[in-house]
């Protein structure tokens, strides 16, 4: 098991950041490895299941762990076959305004390793105003 944290700050604010966390349905207009999320709800809710879609048609099944909208932390845990890694998230005021943000990822260290790259490109346009 191999964990990485990742960091980015922006000139987006912290409540927009976060809205663009909160709504699955946004995902994809700050992450360019993901091309659709299918979830039941509109926010992120603890529990319920969903998948992140990807380029060539990979799928990728999850499920929210924990949510809380006033320290502006989440949790998930995502499935690739039979490779799982779980994914820590949170927002912050940036030192100089704008926002901070954060990502824990924990999971088989090929896996970590591999996305991390994708991770860093999509953390700096989340902050992005």
């Amino acid at each position: 098991m191999t964990t990485l944290t990742l960091h980015a700050t922006g000139t987006a604010p912290p409540a927009e950041v976060w809205e663009r966390y909160a709504v699955p349905a946004r995902w994809p207009g700050w992450s360019p490895q993901i091309t659709g999320v299918e979830f039941p709800a509109d926010r992120l809710t603890a529990g319920v299941p969903g998948r992140v879609l990807g380029p060539l048609g990979v799928a990728a099944p999850f499920t929210v762990e924990d949510v809380d909208e006033a320290t502006r932390r989440w949790s998930w845990r995502v499935a690739v076959g039979p490779l799982r890694v779980r994914l820590l998230h949170w927002v912050a005021e940036g030192p100089d305004g704008g926002t901070t943000t954060g990502l824990r990822l924990s999971g088989p260290a090929p896996l970590v390793l591999a996305y991390a790259p994708a991770a860093r490109l999509a953390l700096a346009r989340l902050v992005r105003a």
